[in-house]
């Protein structure tokens, strides 16, 4: 409802096909690139190209030369350092989940590190072990090495032990990751994580929590249990720690329980003052130490069996090449993990590039992962990405750059060759109930399913399809079932979108389905279809289908209805049973006549109608002679509207021309609108217009097209709208103020 007093202003303009538009507004020539061109410009190198380059390809140049040494340098000293503590404690944990010595986590923990410090171009998250990759390198690691049994049959296996099997095996995968991730940074396809949605993340992020707290159960509860690989290894790796439940350690259980409750009760407390505390209560580290100091202290080894981390080897190994058998056997299990470590770390980053105001690149983001693995593989360390955990610690504590990410590793450095030995007594029991703990994000997305039910059901079943597939078949095969459910999704959403028949709304030159609105104006013998997505092979024949049932008939059979009673008529006129009189054809038969039932020469029932031999056209809405009964139309003009049709191909090219066709043959007017210029454009390059089918049929807008209609079929406004007074929203602009939207009063007048 308009406001009282509501300024109003006048609208004059011709109404407007898109060639009367084309005619009297030139365009500007633009030329097109061709493919030729892009790759031309894709290879020029120039003195500021090469610059450019080199500051994307070695990202700490950028951030290096704006760095405000009294600002941030000892905010990022308290940030490494703390960051620095929880990596070398995830290291140890995440590492069990590899099915690895702990140990190794620190390698994990430092070598890509030292190198994303260069070529990231994130400032704020920690790179090193991720929970979830962590698991699905374990997953190859016990399936090539597992507990029991006997080993892959691989020639580099000779004479290594279990765990030099296992280090082989898991940094020759990484090695891999590394090249995958690498290639596609350098041929450009970080966009290739777009197709991975927040949704299936989200439930493929669950279904890993749950992998990793079964995999963490058998320390918890003291037992041996065999790593298992596979479809239903979940379910076979629960029956067994069934099975075995009564040998379960109590010294064990109990220490778990104490750490779980102990550090959930913290962290909570962390999160509810975390405003009022300067830096997080690094708990984790707390009950570690105090772990350690006990077990040492009473032994827990020796008098109570517990399974504790044992010795760490100061310093750091030689450098090993990967084993090319081990990277034919796992090449496919090393793309998911490629895309999953990028993924999680790219949405990550993200968050922070938009907290703190900068900007990321995913493409060197590709590159900065991709070489940091094939880097810490040397050094035999397995897959990195980001912990979601240490990254909010590096960033919540101050951190401002990767200064702080060169620092953890600088502590994680300190204790792979000074202190090390100091682990030795921590029970394997407390990492694994600190990776339980840190589930609970992860394990609350359950959460989502009953609101994306309420919202968007098609996004709740890629999630449940993600999650369910990822605890029966494994990481690796439930990624994939949740991508291809989900492309099935988004096929389906634009394979069957919801078509609308629209009506004007009164006074306005607005128009909305006709379903949603009371006050609305429908001229007679008008019909206006929307279409809200691209038409494509494979959603023309809905697209045809839809059209059909808006208008109420099946434009083909009207047409070969009509074709069949001009046949009758001819043979009736040449037999004398009918006549042509002054008052419109007359029966001359006595007796009943009977529709032909010759069936000959049917394709010439799909042409246009042909009234050259009859003395006068005939009005198939009209009672016919000779009992011919041929359904009616009720339509004379049917507006598509094309607002939303993004592109078409040759298959819906050629449909949409087939649909056209046969509604003008059965006299009814076709007019297309807000057509986008490219579809315009290359509906003219691939000869769609034709005698029939014309390009005066597109108009600039569905208010153009429907005026155009109401003045060539005055007979369908006689109960219209005045158009000549349209209320509207505008936005004005006041000079010397700024802009604002109100209310106005539009007075629009067309010239016809």
């Amino acid at each position: 409802m308009m406001r009282p007093g509501a300024k109003q202003y006048m609208v004059a303009r011709p109404l407007y096909s898109e060639e009367t538009f084309a005619e009297k507004h030139e365009r500007v020539y633009r030329h097109h690139k061709t493919m030729l061109d892009h790759i031309r410009e894709y290879l020029k190198c120039d003195a500021k190209r090469a610059k450019n380059a080199a500051l994307s390809l070695l990202p700490i140049i950028s951030w290096m030369k704006i760095y405000r040494i009294k600002e941030w340098l000892l905010s990022d000293i308290v940030s490494g350092l703390s960051t620095g503590l929880v990596a070398v404690l995830q290291g140890l944990a995440y590492c069990l989940l590899a099915s690895l010595p702990p140990w190794y986590g620190l390698f994990s923990a430092f070598f890509p590190v030292i190198i994303y410090f260069f070529l990231g171009t994130s400032r704020h998250i920690s790179v090193g072990p991720f929970p979830v990759l962590c698991l699905m390198i374990g997953s190859v690691v016990t399936r090539l090495v597992p507990d029991e049994g006997p080993s892959a049959n691989i020639t580099g296996f000779e004479g290594l032990t279990i765990d030099e099997k296992r280090v082989l095996v898991a940094s020759s995968v990484t090695f891999l990751v590394g090249l995958m991730q690498l290639a596609m940074g350098v041929l450009q396809v970080g966009f290739i994580v777009m197709y991975l949605s927040d949704t299936l993340v989200s439930g493929f992020t669950t279904a890993a929590a749950i992998h990793i707290l079964v995999s963490q159960i058998k320390f918890v509860l003291g037992l041996q249990v065999p790593g298992l690989s596979g479809p239903l290894s979940l379910i076979y790796t629960l029956e067994i720690i069934f099975n075995k439940i009564t040998s379960t350690n109590v010294c064990d259980v109990v220490i778990s329980l104490v750490i779980m409750v102990v550090v959930f009760i913290v962290k909570e407390l962390n999160d509810r003052f975390k405003s009022k505390l300067p830096v997080p209560i690094p708990i984790e580290i707390i009950m570690t130490v105090i772990a350690c100091g006990v077990s040492y202290a009473f032994d827990f080894r020796t008098r109570y069996g517990i399974d504790v981390v044992g010795y760490i080897p100061k310093g750091y190994e030689p450098p090993m090449a990967p084993d090319m058998d081990i990277i034919q056997e796992t090449a496919v299990d090393a793309f998911p993990m490629a895309i999953v470590g990028f993924a999680v770390a790219f949405s990550v980053a993200k968050v922070y590039s938009i907290k703190h105001d900068y900007t990321i690149d995913g493409n060197q983001e590709l590159i900065a992962f991709g070489t940091s693995n094939i880097f810490g593989a040397s050094f035999k360390s397995f897959a990195a990405s980001t912990a979601l955990s240490r990254s909010a610690v590096q960033e919540s504590t101050g951190g401002k750059t990767q200064v702080a990410g060169l620092l953890s590793a600088i502590i994680v450095m300190i204790v792979t060759l000074a202190i090390g030995f100091l682990l030795d007594p921590l029970p394997k029991s407390v990492l694994g109930a600190v990776i339980i703990v840190n589930l609970k994000g992860m394990l609350m997305q359950f959460r989502d399913v009953p609101y994306l039910w309420r919202r968007d059901k098609p996004d709740c079943m890629v999630w449940l399809a993600t999650c369910i597939g990822a605890i029966l078949l494994g990481l690796d095969l439930g990624l994939a079932v949740g991508l291809g459910v989900e492309l099935i999704s988004v096929v389906l959403r634009v394979q069957f979108p919801r078509c609308s028949v629209l009506a004007n709304i009164k006074g306005t030159d607005i128009y909305k389905d006709r379903k949603d609105f009371i006050d609305i104006y429908e001229p007679e013998g008008v019909k206006i279809f929307r279409i809200p997505s691209p038409i494509f092979f494979a959603n023309i024949e809905f697209f045809r289908s839809k059209l059909v049932e808006a208008v109420g008939f099946n434009p083909l059979r009207v047409l070969r209805k009509r074709n069949k009673a001009l046949r009758m008529i001819r043979k009736l006129l040449k037999k004398g049973d009918l006549q042509w009189t002054s008052k419109g054809f007359l029966n001359t038969s006595c007796g009943p006549i009977m529709e032909s039932e010759d069936e000959s020469n049917m394709e010439e029932l799909d042409l246009p109608t042909d009234f050259k031999d009859l003395p006068a056209r005939i009005d198939w809405n009209a009672e016919l002679p000779a009992n011919i009964v041929v359904p009616k139309v009720d339509i004379h003009s049917l507006i598509l509207d094309f607002a939303a049709v993004s592109f078409l191909d040759i298959s819906a090219l050629m449909g949409l021309k087939t649909a056209l066709k046969e509604l003008i043959r059965v006299e009814v007017n076709v007019y297309i609108v807000a057509c986008d210029p490219y579809i315009l454009e290359k509906l003219h390059n691939c000869c769609f217009f034709d005698d029939e089918v014309q390009s005066s049929m597109f108009f600039l807008t569905l208010h153009d097209a429907m005026l155009h209609i109401l003045e060539m079929q005055p007979e369908s406004a006689e109960s219209k709208p005045d158009y000549s007074q349209i209320i509207t929203t505008v936005t004005v602009h006041h000079p010397g103020g700024s802009l604002r939207s109100r209310d106005k009063n539009v007075c629009i007048h067309f010239d016809l």
